[in-house]
């Protein structure tokens, strides 16, 4: 059997039951194709169930929100996908229906080469290979090849490749068996080598190196940024939260009030600072008016490339009944924060604090 048949004979007898894969409404393989960019299999269905339940075809969603979105889309994590999604939406209503081409899809907000290529095979039949974490691998395996994944030459390489080898009179069935292949049997670690229908084609198995493909040229450098987050309550038990704008993390969302300092946060002090954050916004009033009730610390949250090390504080206000408005921020009862996107780590505290 040649590579194409070979991956579709195994597909046929050990693909996985997928909810999208069960319709071609390009809304709905759009849907899981974008959610599972960054999430796992069995994370993602949950998600794409409940995305569809409350926008269930993209006029509703282009119609939302950003707010409401950014909420339903709350603990995936990669926000900046939720916000594409959205434009997106908008876009495709705007031209008055999906793009049918992988050339005209890659035009879509936040649609790259892999879901543009997912989504011209699957739903419109173009013969476009997708390659993704999976096909690098399962290409750098069979084929023995060692330029590295993350250059533009070994991107280009493995693009030729992978548009070659596939099968190109069922390129949804193709697609789909390389990826799951990749995901299930040919995986970054401890892959069952011996039970593999390529056992006596494959080059890296022949020669020892499975373990050592695909290659990258570099590492990844991981960042630590340190976060201290107040959770300030008002004398009517609000919590202040304000929505993050900046390009940055969780651009979109809503937390509580944040410093970062650029030094060690050990050295930060936690009543002076605010005291004068509050005097900036016309509140004046004295360390006696602020009680801090509760200290984490030691709390990490991990990103791709970044490490978070935050702590937090709940501090109650006392006796001010008259804060002045305070602009880009706003009170909010504990109750009403099921309105509200928070990123995964503030959700955390808030449960540690019993406050949502």
């Amino acid at each position: 059997m040649v590579f194409s048949e070979t991956l579709e004979a195994w597909y046929n007898e050990n693909g996985r039951i997928l909810p999208w894969r069960e319709t071609q409404n390009p809304y709905n393989v759009w849907v899981s194709e974008i959610i599972l960019q960054q999430t796992r299999v069995e994370q993602g269905r949950a998600y794409y169930e409940r995305f569809l339940n409350n926008f269930p075809d993209v006029a509703h969603l282009a119609a939302a929100p950003l707010d409401h979105v950014m909420r339903v889309w709350e603990g995936l994590g990669y926000y900046s996908r939720a916000r594409n999604m959205h434009c997106a939406a908008q876009q495709i209503v705007e031209r008055g229906g999906f793009p049918t081409t992988f050339e005209d899809l890659r035009k879509l907000k936040g649609v790259g080469e892999y879901t543009a290529a997912a989504l011209a095979s699957f739903c419109f039949g173009e013969a476009k290979a997708v390659v993704d974490g999976n096909v690098y691998r399962v290409l750098a395996r069979y084929y023995g090849i060692d330029t590295p994944i993350d250059t533009t030459v070994g991107k280009r390489e493995f693009a030729e490749l992978a548009q070659t080898v596939m099968d190109k009179r069922n390129p949804a069935l193709y697609n789909q068996a390389i990826m799951d292949f990749g995901a299930m049997q040919c995986t970054p670690k401890g892959c069952n080598c011996s039970a593999c229908p390529f056992v006596d084609s494959c080059r890296a198995y022949a020669e020892k190196r499975v373990e050592d493909l695909p290659q990258k040229s570099k590492r990844t450098t991981v960042s630590v940024r340190h976060l201290i987050y107040i959770i300030l309550e008002n004398t009517e038990g609000k919590i202040l939260i304000h929505r993050r704008t900046d390009k940055d993390i969780w651009q979109g969302l809503y937390e509580p009030l944040l410093f970062e300092p650029e030094s060690s946060s050990e050295e930060f002090q936690i009543i002076p600072n605010l005291l004068h954050w509050l005097t900036d916004y016309g509140c004046k009033m004295s360390a006696r008016s602020l009680r801090i009730d509760r200290h984490l610390e030691g709390l990490r949250h991990q990103l791709t490339h970044r490490t978070l090390v935050a702590q937090a504080y709940r501090i109650r206000i006392l006796n001010a009944n008259d804060l002045p408005p305070m602009e880009d921020y706003q009170w909010v009862k504990p109750e009403d924060m099921e309105q509200y996107g928070f990123p995964k780590l503030v959700n955390n505290i808030f449960s540690l604090m019993n406050i949502r």
